[in-house]
């Protein structure tokens, strides 16, 4: 499913530097990750490291155990399945530089395992409830999976580092609270009031910018 944002139908209660700085981003489009289990395998492989870090990881981690692939840009790795997962041991997990996440990772595919039908069915805010039952599964790794696999970034951790960091580079005149200052996330979303979708478009958008300017 593709999903659409358009920074132009931002309300005005948005700073006006950061809607002109994603105003210029024009209207984008995101594939939703179509596959559930790969979602939440990412947004677990993101916890207590860096981005580029978790990137890394999460390449090392699909090229050791998954499945590779052909395609038109050369051979890719997938995710490992939640089989896969449950079958290795802990020297598996810290040769690749996973030691931190085993538990977590083995939690989740076994919870995967009995409920993934159901959670595939559940709209975002159900399903981001449904995965912290995982052991080790907080509101920020549900949170983002859940926006990952829906496609609706409404739920996303809004005070998220990338958030915090590309707000301030598109506006840098504005006044955003410190990267430790829990002020950041109620100061994000009132800038959407309770629109939902104008929330999800700030978000969104501004997590798109930051892909582009990396």
């Amino acid at each position: 499913m593709f999903v659409t944002t358009d920074p132009s139908c931002l309300p005005g209660t948005v700073p006006a530097e950061l809607k002109t700085g994603l105003d210029a981003l024009g209207p984008t489009r995101r594939l939703a990750n179509p596959w559930l289990w790969d979602a939440i395998t990412t947004a677990i492989l993101r916890q207590v490291v860096r981005a580029g870090q978790a990137r890394k990881l999460y390449r090392a981690w699909c090229g050791a155990f998954g499945t590779t692939v052909a395609s038109p840009t050369g051979e890719l790795s997938l995710a490992p399945t939640p089989q896969q997962v449950l079958t290795l041991d802990d020297e598996q997990f810290t040769d690749i530089g996973a030691k931190f996440h085993r538990s977590v990772l083995q939690a989740a595919a076994a919870h995967y395992e009995r409920h993934h039908a159901h959670w595939q069915r559940m709209d975002s805010r159900d399903l981001v409830t449904a995965l912290t039952t995982v052991p080790r599964i907080g509101p920020w790794t549900a949170a983002a999976a859940a926006a990952d696999y829906t496609g609706d970034f409404s739920i996303y951790p809004h005070d998220d580092l990338a958030v915090r960091t590309w707000a301030a580079q598109i506006a840098p005149a504005h006044a955003w609270p410190g990267k430790k200052d829990k002020a950041f996330g109620p100061m994000w979303t009132a800038m959407a009031g309770s629109d939902r979708t104008a929330l999800h478009t700030l978000t969104l958008s501004t997590l798109t910018w930051g892909s582009h300017a990396r």
